[in-house]
């Protein structure tokens, strides 16, 4: 028998559902997170709902909200089941399921009922999970993209804006007006200094504004860097199933995650937060050397994984590395090239820490696909990959296995794996990149030239020495030899 997932239910659950042990009504609002998506849901959702199942904190809890079409498609289907989400953990030695119900209200996606809601003095906290390229940087510069034409139209109406940032300046600046304290702005995404590009982001369009506002917004607003991890699947019909069959509820929206999960947060909150150190949240003085493990070790080795998968022909991230081949790839460029770039962590072991990614990554129960990881490539490698090849190149080392993942991840870019099947280039830049791919593997011009995202890299001649050299060698051996090649030392140009 299965039932709706609803308030009404709570203290009806299976016995295989954890339940929330605190009462809905005891909590009241104190952070407003834009982007209720999957991750969010595996992740702050549940260290908050860990911590109001100790009786404390119970004033933090979240407000939904968003700005986007897929906002308002996850609001209505959040929305019959009063904000509830079920939480499976795929533990491959044995699944477990809770009902998370941190989250007591996700306001209209309207852009002018959030800027209301933001200007309220019980908002102290705004996060976000706005994706990786969410924050309008400049692929040139680095910088906040003033000239994004969702960007200028904002600054032309700065009293009704539409984007996320726009939204943020015209809260903090009607909470200035009403003499209430500016809330603290966390970015929750996966991206280097993720604190530090929200306040380019808030600061550089407050700038654009008048440089009062910016100078205000930068000393007055603080925005805590944080390293995020918790590897969770999309949602589809599979997972939907799982939720009713195995644990006898129906949900519109469940989530589906690893059993790992990890926070490391800056304590830089002026106006508060939760005590979230009791439920293993890492604070610390300075994120940066987490952050930097996580993105190179981590997202680096699903880059690495991603393309070689698909061009291969493999579906799942477990059975990709199953295969010996890109097991054995995956290993050696984390070993060769990406672990020496990361600075040491005291207490921190870097092979311990690859062995444990690569465990994550094997876990069949996870169902993640290599489909997901080959999403928005041209924000995920300037983030996940340029930078190592950036540091090596720097200190004169060889780039040798990170222009061949650069190569391969051209080469799926044309569209088209090693068997001759079809895939979609699921990317904003997807007409660039497969223009790009066809002048590298299919003669085009011949000229090998770089697209803008690699900035400096795409003329430093090193590594268009060591990517060309790669990309010749898939061209002539396919993936599956250059990869044997690479593995074998047999790849290095003469």
């Amino acid at each position: 028998m299965t039932q709706k997932l609803k308030l009404t239910v709570l203290h009806n659950l299976p016995d295989t559902v954890k339940a929330p042990a605190y009462a809905r009504t005891d909590l009241t609002p104190g952070i407003l997170h834009i982007g209720v998506g999957n991750f969010h849901r595996a992740h702050q959702a549940i260290y908050l709902s860990r911590l109001f199942d100790r009786g404390e904190g119970l004033d933090w809890a979240i407000v939904g909200a968003g700005l986007k079409p897929y906002d308002e498609t996850m609001r209505q289907k959040l929305a019959p089941q009063d904000w509830l989400t079920t939480v499976v953990e795929l533990d491959p030695q044995g699944l477990s399921a809770q009902v998370c119900g941190a989250m007591i209200d996700f306001i209209d996606v309207d852009p002018a009922s959030v800027v209301a809601r933001l200007s309220e003095a019980d908002i102290r906290i705004v996060s976000l999970t706005i994706t990786e390229g969410g924050y309008f940087v400049d692929p040139n510069t680095g910088g906040f993209d003033t000239t994004h034409p969702e960007i200028q139209a904002d600054l032309a109406r700065p009293d009704a804006p539409e984007t996320v940032f726009g939204v943020l300046v015209a809260a903090l600046l009607r909470r200035r007006e009403r003499g209430v304290a500016p809330f603290t702005v966390m970015s929750c995404d996966n991206l280097p200094e993720n604190g530090h590009m929200a306040r380019q982001a808030v600061a550089g369009f407050a700038r654009a504004l008048s440089a009062e506002t910016g100078a205000w917004v930068a000393d007055h607003v603080a925005f805590p860097n944080g390293m995020v991890d918790c590897i969770t699947p999309a949602t589809g019909e599979r997972e939907r199933a799982l939720v009713r069959d195995r644990f006898g509820l129906e949900d519109a929206a469940p989530v589906v995650c690893e059993p790992f999960r990890q926070w490391v947060l800056e304590d830089n909150f002026p106006a508060g937060r939760p005590a979230l150190e009791k439920v293993g949240v890492e604070f610390v003085k300075d994120v940066a050397p987490y952050e930097l493990m996580k993105l190179r070790i981590l997202n680096g080795g699903h880059a690495a994984i991603a393309y070689t998968g698909a061009l291969l022909g493999h579906h799942f991230v477990h059975d990709a590395m199953a295969d010996p081949l890109i097991r054995a790839f995956l290993r050696k460029l984390e070993e060769d090239e990406i672990l020496p770039t990361v600075p040491e962590i005291a207490g921190v072991s870097f092979p311990a820490y690859l062995d444990t990614v690569m465990e994550r990554f094997s876990n069949p129960a996870v169902g993640d696909t290599i489909p997901r990881l080959c999403l928005d490539g041209s924000n995920r490698q300037p983030k996940f990959i340029l930078p190592s090849i950036q540091d090596r190149l720097d200190a004169g080392l060889p780039v040798t296995g990170l222009a061949f993942e650069t190569a391969l991840w051209c080469r799926y870019c044309l569209g088209q794996d090693e068997a001759g099947g079809t895939h979609v280039i699921e990317d904003e830049n997807a007409a660039l990149l497969q223009g790009w791919a066809r002048d590298v593997y299919e003669g085009g011009t011949g000229a090998f030239v770089m697209p803008d995202l690699f900035g400096g890299l795409g003329t430093n001649d090193v590594f268009l020495s060591a990517f060309r050299h790669a990309a010749e060698k898939i061209a002539a051996e396919g993936v599956a030899g250059a990869m044997n090649s690479y593995l074998d030392r047999r790849f290095e140009a003469a």
